[in-house]
């Protein structure tokens, strides 16, 4: 019989736990007094001290004991302390109460940042010299005569058909330039403008089979919808022009029947705008329509003139339109504006300038000469917004944002312009405010078509709200860019401080200015100001030289501040030196299809 007494029970083997240092390897201590044997540069002291270890050590002195380590303070001493960052809320009670300039703004820091300042100068290119006919002034269009239109008052107007000339299309922009010997850095070249002069309907940014006055006034087609912009744009204050209905819808007969001799449309449009759509095809152009009166933006038309209204043969449409300061539209685009404290920006005593970054290359056109650049395209943001869809071309869900445009927004093309709006006069007569919360234009809401050569973030100073007409089938419009209209609006003639006296600054910075309070409250009353959108074209104009200017000096400063003989040893004036060989190559030729 078995029994369980004396039996050894069985047990687990004990492993053994292993010991981990409780403390780093000691490391050799660093001695204040060493000092390398030999002499350098970097440590001239010729005087070697002699070190600890090597003097002999007393009898009667204990031996040294290796110093001990601590965890913490090795970690201490290898990485360095972190600094704390202020929360959101602590940053904008900085901000409110002014606690320097390190104290960062009451809104989030934006992702946009400025160019550095070798990025913000326009490209250069090896050029040939120029022709001697490059010299010769500007030459506008051939006009050749097509055909002849009545007029409501019973007068003719004469059409012709515009050629000899490049049109803004394939993401490209033209513009007329001309070579001039002040401007021998540049390679001679800078922007001009040609016949007719003044504020007109635009030759070269108008679309194919298009017909035209020799003054750029009249315009009509016998195509479908086709649309032109005017060689004016305009990006801050309040702009007025008018536009009369020549050829379109008459009075209905006493059948009720309506009988038109084309359409109409009319608004503002930005150089991204389709010019082979009518206006208010997309995202980037807001119209009126002469059927029932109805307001057009991104394809969607919208009831606007009281019901009975419309636009017919003869009337007069005025169009104003009101956009903030660059300097406001700047912070909008940034990511920098706040609302509770940026809605009143003229008051603001200091006014940062705007960085003009023009990249361009003369071309040649048949007997023209131009300066071509990149033209500005569209964006998915904005296709998207025309074009709402839960679901993008991948097939993914949210592709568009849901928030709608505001001047917060994530996305910069969706940010709208605060106290921006476009007002609409019917013979004298104020119908009403049909847009309002404009999209803003300003990079980084523009980008560049994406080729070879295309720089995003730069503004041009040719971006803007132009205004723009399209007809269709025989429809056909005069514009009047003033200043004399027809029907003045409100607020045109009122006196606004024309003295005509120079006000003096004082200069901050490059980019800055300080503007003392009279002349800014005088500025801030311009901006308030209703003007003649011919009054912008001497602004244009004056923007243009000035720039050019600025570009001359840029490139004469790269090359050490002296002038270089591009022109293969024909200019005695110019030094020439070694590294700058005679250019032998031709300007590229431009070719374009109907």
């Amino acid at each position: 019989m078995a029994t369980d007494v004396n039996i050894p029970k069985r047990q687990i083997t004990p492993i053994p736990v292993p010991v981990l240092p409780i403390s780093a390897p000691p490391k050799r201590p660093l001695e204040d007094d060493h000092a390398p044997p030999v002499s350098s540069p970097l440590n001239p002291n010729l005087e070697v001290k002699p070190s600890k270890q090597l003097q002999p050590q007393s009898q009667s002195q204990p031996p040294p004991q290796p110093p001990s380590y601590d965890d913490a303070a090795v970690m201490a001493r290898e990485k360095p302390a972190r600094n704390k960052k202020d929360t959101l809320k602590k940053r904008e009670s900085k901000a409110g109460l002014g606690l320097g300039a390190d104290s960062s703004r009451a809104t989030p820091d934006p992702k946009f940042k400025d160019l550095p300042p070798n990025e913000s100068s326009p490209l250069r290119y090896k050029l040939a010299p120029p022709k001697p006919s490059d010299f010769e002034t500007a030459r506008g269009p051939v006009f050749t005569p097509h055909h002849e239109v009545p007029a409501p008052d019973g007068s003719i107007i004469q059409f012709y058909e515009t050629s000899e000339h490049v049109y803004n299309k394939k993401s490209f922009h033209y513009l007329h330039c001309i070579a001039d010997p002040a401007f021998p850095s540049s390679f001679y070249y800078r922007q001009t403008e040609p016949e007719p002069f003044g504020a007109h309907i635009s030759f070269e940014d108008a679309a194919t089979y298009m017909y035209m006055d020799q003054s750029g006034r009249h315009i009509t087609t016998d195509k479908g919808f086709r649309s032109a912009r005017a060689n004016v744009a305009v990006r801050q204050g309040r702009w007025y022009w008018e536009c009369k209905i020549t050829r379109g819808t008459i009075k209905s007969n006493a059948n009720g029947n309506v009988e038109s001799h084309g359409h109409v449309r009319l608004g503002f449009a930005r150089r991204e705008a389709s010019l082979d759509a009518p206006v208010g095809f997309d995202a980037y152009s807001y119209g009126i329509r002469d059927v029932q009166g109805q307001k057009v933006h991104m394809s969607r038309p919208k009831d606007f003139f009281p019901p009975g209204e419309e636009i017919r043969e003869g009337d007069v449409i005025g169009l104003e339109i009101q956009l903030p300061s660059e300097q406001l539209h700047r912070k909008v685009v940034r990511g920098q504006y706040n609302p509770a404290v940026d809605l009143i920006d003229e008051d603001e005593p200091t006014a940062e300038a705007a960085n003009i970054v023009r990249d361009r290359i003369p071309i040649r056109f048949k007997q023209h000469i131009y300066l071509e650049k990149i033209d500005y395209h569209t964006t998915k943001e904005l296709e998207d917004l025309m074009n709402p869809s839960p679901a993008g071309p991948s097939g993914t869900i949210g592709s568009r944002p849901g928030d709608k445009p505001n001047p917060n927004h994530q996305v910069p093309a969706l940010r709208t312009l605060p106290n921006s709006y476009i007002k609409i006069y019917k013979n004298g007569q104020l119908m009403g405010t049909p847009f309002t919360d404009l999209l803003a234009f300003l990079p980084p809401a523009s980008k560049p078509q994406a080729q070879v050569g295309a720089r995003e973030g730069m503004d041009d100073g040719m971006l803007g709200y132009y205004p723009a007409i399209s007809v269709f089938r025989g429809g056909a419009a005069e514009v009047n860019f003033g200043p004399r209209f027809w029907y003045p609006p409100p607020g045109l003639f009122a006196d606004v401080d024309d003295d005509g006296d120079v006000d003096m600054v004082d200069i901050i910075d490059t980019d800055t200015v300080k503007v003392a309070s009279a002349p800014a409250a005088a500025a801030a009353r311009k901006l308030d100001k209703v003007r003649s959108v011919a009054e912008r074209y001497d602004e244009q104009i004056v923007e243009d030289v000035v720039a050019d200017v600025i570009d001359e000096v840029d490139f004469w400063m790269q090359d050490g501040a002296r002038v270089i003989d591009r022109t293969g040893g024909r200019d005695a004036k110019a030094e020439t030196t070694a590294g700058i060989a005679p250019a032998r190559e031709e300007i590229k030729e431009l070719v374009q299809d109907d």
